[in-house]
């Protein structure tokens, strides 16, 4: 099968996908919720270029969704309550913790700083099970249904695409 011909994206390539739209949804909302509190011009016009740029890529990022392994099409009154956003977003704040204390450890030679960023590490890991445990429990992190999953990451972008600044 030619590179062009094929109709699926690879899983990693899925998943991803999935990664990305979830994860720039939600910095979407945050921008759109929080854009009215800057009172600074040149800042404001920073959070409308940024709002500009994520609806741009979430727009073109879910045309691939239909390739996507495991999806599902879904009805748009399938909407679930915003509370998933509030714990996609410590979700989101705790892998970042995860990546940002790992990186450290690699460029820390002082042991005793080494020590405090590898305990904090392990926090941070406990902090993201519990939170994904939250939201696997409650429905907004269906981890072991692709389809369900990629449904929510639509909905999610579908959302912040929607709000208005």
């Amino acid at each position: 099968m030619s590179h062009e011909e094929r109709k699926l994206l690879a899983w990693h390539e899925t998943l991803k996908l999935h990664e990305l739209v979830a994860y720039q949804s939600t910095g979407l909302m945050k921008l759109k919720m929080s854009i009215k509190k800057v009172s600074d011009h040149e800042l404001k016009e920073l959070y409308q270029k940024c709002i500009h740029d994520l609806e741009s890529n979430l727009k073109e990022l879910l045309k691939f969704y239909p390739s996507a392994q495991g999806y599902q099409a879904r009805d748009e009154e399938d909407l679930r309550e915003d509370i998933g956003f509030f714990a996609a977003d410590l979700l989101g704040l705790s892998k970042e913790l995860i990546r940002c204390l790992a990186a450290a450890i690699t460029e820390t030679a002082t042991p005793a700083l080494r020590k405090t960023f590898t305990n904090q590490l392990l926090g941070a890991i406990h902090c993201h099970e519990r939170v994904f445990t939250y939201m696997h429990k409650h429905g907004y992190y269906p981890a072991y249904d692709l389809g369900l999953l990629l449904g929510h990451d639509i909905e999610n972008a579908q959302m912040a695409l929607k709000m208005k600044i």
